[in-house]
C-alpha cells in the first residue's frame, strides 16, 4: 500500500483534531493534521458542507454529532482495512515460502545458465 493518505484518512485526521481540542482554529488543525493551508481550506469546506464540523464564534471549529458518527464509522473501517492488510501479508508470505520450496523451471534455468556463464568466464581467465 502507498504512503500517501487517502481522502478519507485526511478527513478523519481533521475531525480527530477538532474532536480532541473541542474548539480549534485553522492553524491548529493545519499543523496537527499535517496539511498545507491550501489543502486545509479545501477539506474544511468539504466537511462544513457535509455537516461534520461547524464554524462557531471566534472562527473556532467544533465537531457535530454527524462528525462524531463519521469518526466512529471511520475507526471501524480503518480497523477492517488493517485486518485485511495483515491477512494479505500473511498470504503473501505463504506464497513466497511455497515458491522457495519449488522454484519454477524458468527461474531455475536462468539461475543455471548464469552459473554456467560464470564458470566459463573463470575457466577462460
Amino acid at each position: 500500500m502507498g504512503k500517501h493518505r487517502t481522502r478519507l484518512k485526511i478527513l478523519a485526521n481533521i475531525l480527530s483534531v477538532v474532536s480532541e481540542n473541542n474548539k480549534v482554529k485553522k492553524t491548529q488543525i493545519m499543523y496537527q493534521a499535517y496539511l498545507s493551508y491550501k489543502l486545509l481550506v479545501q477539506y474544511l469546506n468539504d466537511i462544513i458542507e457535509a455537516g461534520l464540523v461547524q464554524c462557531g464564534r471566534e472562527n473556532c471549529y467544533v465537531l457535530t454529532q454527524k462528525g462524531k458518527n463519521f469518526l466512529a464509522k471511520f475507526c471501524e473501517y480503518d480497523q477492517s482495512c488493517k485486518s485485511v492488510e495483515r491477512e494479505l501479508d500473511y498470504i503473501d508470505d505463504q506464497k513466497s515460502t511455497l515458491e522457495e520450496m519449488c522454484p519454477s523451471t524458468e527461474s531455475a534455468n536462468v539461475a543455471s545458465n548464469t552459473l554456467e556463464r560464470s564458470l566459463e568466464r573463470s575457466v577462460q581467465e
